[in-house]
Order: structure tokens, then sequence, then C-alpha cells
């Protein structure tokens, strides 16, 4: 198994990270994750490797989340957090919903949730309303309130939102949607914490973009439904990757070329800030030549 030394980041939020790839401990031996060369670099993945390592990450077939979603589409559109009809609206003008993302926002019955390269950007809309409506600590207490950073109002993860009925704000932490224990709420806050996103250089504890709100819905449904720690660092790494599929293929290609396979690395550290903040993501780029097809990533609608 590896771990990935930790690094002490300072001036975390908002302001650039300087972030350096850090050390790999394999079997007791430190064996560094330095520069590649210039003819590593070039010296590319064959065709074959990169297909496994985007079968590996990205499969078509998608992942199964083991959350049930319930009825939540309905509450969702019941306390008007989504207008369901500008919802529909904004996929027949792109590729109307398919039947699976129609029963999820107004069936009652939904089982587990299910991920897939073709519908990850509604679940991505869908939790987005879910983190953004529910009512949590992390919105009332956290750095979304600093007054440093001029009210929470001020955000993409907020401002953004232009699928409820009225203002985003009118439904910012105001809905019991999922409730939690002080166990289960500690648990969101910790893990919270170490999941970054590469579109900017805060955690999901600082939900200041669409991404960033979806996964803090996320970790809540995942907590309140019982999955551990371990595997609430699993599950967000599978929807990261589908959410910003461009970066986790190059992350993965940078460890083929060190020779670390993806599934010996932890995802609580494939989430964390050496690898999937911004800052540390522009590192791992600077070492290799970077697969650009696959799209995603935008911090809009």
């Amino acid at each position: 198994m590896f771990n990935i030394k930790k690094i002490k980041i300072e001036d975390k939020y908002i302001l650039p990270l300087s972030i350096l790839v850090s050390a790999v401990v394999i079997s007791g031996a430190w064996v560094y994750i330095s520069r590649l060369s210039l003819d590593e670099k070039r010296g590319d993945l064959s065709a074959s490797a990169l297909k496994k390592i985007e079968e590996k990450i990205l499969p078509k077939k998608g992942f199964v989340l083991p959350v049930k979603w319930g009825d939540l589409g309905i509450r969702l559109t019941e306390a008007g957090v989504i207008d369901a009809e500008k919802f529909e609206s904004l996929y027949n003008e792109r590729s109307r919903l398919d039947p699976e993302s129609k029963q999820l926002l107004s069936g009652a019955e939904n089982d587990s949730l299910k991920i897939t390269p073709d519908n990850s950007q509604v679940l991505l809309n869908l939790l987005w309303a879910l983190g953004l409506g529910n009512k949590n600590d992390i919105l009332e207490k956290g750095e979304m309130v600093d007054e440093r950073y001029g009210g929470a109002d001020k955000f993409a993860s907020t401002g953004g939102w232009t699928l409820a009925k009225g203002n985003s704000m009118d439904h910012y932490s105001k809905h019991g949607f999922v409730v939690l224990t002080p166990e289960q709420q500690a648990l969101v806050e910790s893990v919270s914490k170490n999941i970054y996103r590469p579109c900017c250089g805060n955690s999901t504890h600082f939900p200041d973009c669409n991404h960033g709100m979806a996964m803090l819905g996320l970790l809540e449904l995942m907590a309140s439904q019982g999955i551990s720690e371990k595997d609430m660092y699993k599950y967000a790494l599978q929807v990261n990757s589908l959410w910003f599929p461009d970066t986790y293929l190059n992350i993965a290609k940078y460890l083929k070329i060190k020779k670390i396979d993806w599934n010996k690395v932890e995802p609580k550290e494939l989430l964390g800030a050496n690898f999937s903040s911004a800052s540390g993501y522009r590192q791992v780029l600077s070492q290799i030549q970077p697969e650009t097809k696959q799209g995603g990533g935008g911090c809009g609608i």
C-alpha cells in the first residue's frame, strides 16, 4: 500500500497553492516522486496502456454508488431548490433527459445511484441542488460565510445555481433533506476537508463551486446511510473521476509512468491537495504529456 507523505500547506483557501509532489513509501523504503525527465515525458505510454487506464478510471458502465436517492428529487422540487420546468428545459436544449434521470427528478422509489460518463452532469446538478439546499453547519459556520470572502452569495456554487424557484440564497442551508447525527456530521466535516477538486484550490469543506457543493451533498448522503469513512473516499474518487475525466486520466498516466499502480494508492491521497487541487494537478501536468480528450470539469450549469 502506498502512503503519500503529508505536506503542510499554508493559505489553502482562495490563494494559489505552491505544492510539491511528495515522497511515496514502498515497503519502508523512500522512493521519491521526482520530476520526470524530458525523455520520460516524451516516452509516452502505448495506446493499449492508455486504453487500459481509461477503462479502469472511466468505465463506460460507470459506478454504482452505495446510496439510495429515494424521493429526494421530488423533495427538492417541492421545496423549490429545483424548478422542474427549468431543469427539464435545460436538458431539452442539449439532449433530452434519459428515463433514469427523469426518474431521479420525479420518482419516489429510487434505489442506488449510478453514475456513468453519460449521466455524470445530471447527477452533478442534482447533487449540487442537494448540497446547496440541505441544512448543514458547514454552510452556516464554515468558509462560505467567512467575512473575508464577502458573503455566501458571492460564489459560483450559489450565484451560479439558476435552476431554483426564486433566488438560490432563499434555499441556502434551509431544508432538512438529509438530517445527520452528531457523529455523522463530524464524519462529513472530516472527510470534506480532505477532498479537493482541480477547478480550484479549495476542499469540499469550502464548496464555492458546483463540484464542491455537489460533493458535499454526496458526502451527506453517504454519511446518513452508514457508509464508512474509507468507502466515502472510495466512492468520492469514482465520482470526481467522472466529473473531471481528463484530470484523473492524467494522474493515472503519471502514476503509471512512475510504475505506481492506481489501485495501490489510497483514494484519500488521490483526492487530496497534492493531486486533486488546482495547484497539485498543475504539478502533475508539468511532468507528463497530458491527455485531453474527455472534456468535463466546467463550473457552471
